[in-house]
């Protein structure tokens, strides 16, 4: 007999506050349980840490309206867990380029950037896109949303695990 799941993916409209419990099930029915609720008291793009593992970390953004230009100077990975976002890339010239090559995390770019249009990917829900290095990005969101970010932590990496976390 095979077995039935049943998939409950979030919005930040519509979703059931995470909490640690026991189960004897299989975890992939609870991955990302959080992020709604995070999202939902974040400040539009402010990048909130949720899980990190030695230097590498998820960070939620609330998609908002047009988030400011960004960049990183290592790829970063983006996935869209609720409404559709315009994601915007400029790649830039050598005098906005991150200056340190090993500096982990986003930090703002300096004045509007200057470089070649890359183009823009439309990520729906459920939709992951690439962030280069050295690359000028900016969110673009009609509706408010859900963005998880892959990326290192960085001097805009907030963590606010008091607030996030499950209290005894």
């Amino acid at each position: 007999m095979a077995a039935h799941y049943q998939t409950r993916f979030g919005s930040l409209k519509s979703f059931a506050k995470g909490r640690v419990e026991g189960i004897e099930d299989d975890v992939k029915h609870y991955a990302f349980s959080n992020c709604f609720e995070i999202a939902s008291k974040s400040r539009p793009y402010e990048k909130v840490v949720f899980g990190k593992n030695q230097i590498y970390v998820l960070e939620v953004l609330r998609s908002e309206g047009t988030s400011p230009w960004f960049t990183c100077a290592h790829d970063e990975f983006v996935l869209n867990m609720d409404t559709d976002v315009e994601v915007h890339l400029i790649k830039l010239d050598a005098s906005q380029t991150v200056p340190d090559a090993e500096k982990n995390g986003a930090v703002l770019v300096d004045g509007p950037p200057r470089g070649a249009n890359m183009g823009w990917m439309k990520l729906k829900r459920g939709h992951q896109g690439m962030l280069p290095g050295n690359t000028a990005y900016q969110f673009r969101a009609a509706q408010p949303g859900v963005l998880i970010l892959q990326t290192c932590l960085g001097d805009l990496s907030v963590e606010k695990w008091a607030d996030i976390c499950q209290a005894a």
